[in-house]
């Protein structure tokens, strides 16, 4: 029996909290709470397969939880303020940000090692 990968499971799991947040701000939430939901669970599905995927790549487990946590801190953020909470987490949102932009340098350098 193989090991649990606990990256695999996060980026799952972050995908499917995706769509449920994306469903809520479509169907759900109304003004900006509806576009803070869509814009957050737009980010991290894409970084939850991003993250899936990067696995098995060259500096991809790096970039994988970078992937992950990033799209966690981006995402909740937004997603705390569309349910009401305080709108100064809007200043930590940026953070999630780096996170995956480093994700995307991490994958950037093991492809150039690579070539």
């Amino acid at each position: 029996m193989r090991a649990r990968d606990p990256l695999a499971l996060l980026a799952a799991l972050s995908g499917g909290l995706a769509v449920i947040a994306g469903a809520f701000g479509a169907h759900g939430a109304h003004g900006v709470a509806a576009e803070w939901l869509k814009t957050g669970s737009h980010y991290q599905l894409v970084h939850a397969v991003a993250a899936l995927v990067a696995a098995g790549r060259p500096l991809g487990r790096g970039a994988g939880w970078c992937f992950v946590g990033g799209g966690a801190l981006f995402a909740g953020t937004l997603y705390a303020m569309a349910l009401g909470g305080p709108l100064w987490f809007g200043a930590i949102t940026p953070l999630g940000g780096l996170a995956m932009i480093v994700g995307w340098g991490m994958l950037a350098v093991g492809a150039w090692r690579r070539g």
